[in-house]
């Protein structure tokens, strides 16, 4: 039996949810994964139609801030269950679009 340290509780956790991940049903993975890319494929098309109607690109910005600053509040009053599909869905699709809001700042490279 190993001694209770830290290390130890770290590398416990570590093994408990990597085995987590890889235990974990493949059509939570797959939602996830194609989530995340839905949320930069849209994000992306969204920010260059937005880009070539308007040149308010700080306006674009700000909407995008709002919309993500809105679902993490949302999640934190709303989420009942740890490991919702929806809230899955949800993150990876805000991780994707703030990806690729990025990218996109850097090709133009403000």
């Amino acid at each position: 039996m190993p001694q209770s340290t830290r290390f130890n509780k770290v590398q416990e956790a570590l093994t408990e949810q990597l085995l987590g991940w890889i235990s974990s049903s493949w059509y939570k993975k797959s939602l996830g994964l194609l989530s995340l890319l839905a949320g930069y494929y849209l994000a992306a098309n969204l920010t260059s139609i937005y880009l070539n109607f308007t040149k308010l690109q700080s306006l674009g910005a700000l909407g995008l801030l709002l919309l993500v600053e809105l679902q993490v509040r949302l999640r934190t009053r709303f989420n009942t269950t740890k490991n919702s599909i929806f809230w899955l869905i949800s993150d990876n699709l805000r991780v994707g679009a703030v990806y690729a809001v990025i990218l996109e700042a850097f090709k133009l490279g403000s």
